[in-house]
């Protein structure tokens, strides 16, 4: 098949891009600039926005399924920027779809759509989304995970994956910064309490991308419907960040301030950044807050059942590259 991944030139969308070539696919990327890396796979390149619908459009057109995997991530920005690149962007790719017969969209959602703030732990896809949102990055995906689902039909068969905190080798943004800000002395625990969480390694997120699609057409079992996807097995937070840093050279993080603390920092830091407009992201906010003082980790029952999925990738053996990586020269 002839496939289009939107963000083709990154983490997750990479990955996806790496086993679809592996299996023989053709493989397009839709991305704002070149990826030389792409180009030496024979990759074929589409730039645009997608907020630019006619971009959108042209990517799209003549492919048999979509990965629409691209996104505006993060926890600080102008919700303008989150709504024109995750909702609009979305919106985008779905009347593209239509326009040009595309039967297939797998859509990459993220379980912080139905994180309000609380403990999440061992739900499944029945979780509701919740009333508030602490950042502009969960609000927009969850509006566009909604209009995914509500587009399936019998001309365009959609399905949405929740992976939760992806990392691996070569992820540029949750682990390097983590083990930044420890290098630094800038990281705390937050609260005393052990927290659980899911992970997802970036190998198995992608392998659970091309089994949605491979199972996906009208009718279907995930047809409109969403997935969450992990590692199997939540791990301790600071137990799992500890040893990563371990690996990276980096003394484990054990002091700790006090949740109420952390969350009255957030709002504070938020406040003063938004009223005098200053450059970069607060060190803390109330979204990080509170992911990093409540479990959330989710029942895989259903992406087992209906996309035949488990995880390849064991998390020991996922530690075990990703301390080959900060071996290697200039790391």
């Amino acid at each position: 098949m002839k496939a289009l991944v939107t963000g083709g030139g990154g983490f997750l969308g990479g990955t996806i891009v790496r086993q679809l070539l592996a299996r023989g696919d053709a493989v397009r990327s839709f991305t704002r600039t070149a990826y030389p890396w792409l180009g030496e796979l024979c990759v074929e390149q589409v730039h645009g926005d997608l907020s630019d619908a006619a971009a959108v459009g042209r990517a799209v057109a003549g492919c048999d399924v979509v990965f629409h995997v691209a996104a505006k991530a993060g926890v600080w920005g102008r919700y303008a920027d989150y709504l024109a690149s995750n909702t609009t962007g979305t919106e985008n790719v779905i009347a593209a779809c239509r326009s040009h017969g595309v039967s297939r969209l797998v859509f990459t959602s993220t379980p912080s759509v139905v994180h309000g703030g609380a403990s999440v732990e061992g739900v499944n896809e029945s979780a509701p989304y919740p009333k508030y949102f602490e950042a502009h990055y969960p609000a927009t995906k969850a509006a566009a995970e909604k209009k995914v689902l509500a587009a399936n039909g019998p001309d365009l068969a959609t399905v949405a994956l929740r992976p939760h905190l992806i990392w691996g080798p070569g992820d540029p943004h949750l682990i390097p910064r983590v083990v930044a800000r420890a290098r630094a002395g800038k990281l705390r625990r937050i609260g005393t309490v052990p927290i659980k969480v899911d992970i997802t390694f970036v190998e198995n997120a992608a392998h659970a991308h091309l089994l949605a699609a491979d199972r996906l057409a009208p009718g279907a079992a995930p047809a409109g419907k969403a997935y969450f996807i992990t590692d199997g097995v939540p791990v301790d937070l600071w137990e799992f960040l500890n040893r990563v840093f371990v690996s990276a050279g980096v003394p484990p993080v054990t002091s700790h301030v006090s949740v109420w603390k952390a969350k009255l920092a957030g709002r504070v830091l938020e406040r003063i950044y938004r009223t005098f407009r200053l450059p970069g992201e607060p060190p803390m906010t109330k979204f990080v807050a509170s992911q990093l003082s409540t479990s959330h980790w989710y029942d895989i029952t259903a992406a087992r059942r209906d996309l035949g999925y488990e995880p390849r990738v064991p998390i020991e053996e996922g530690l075990r590259r990703l301390a080959e990586t900060f071996r290697m020269p200039g790391k």
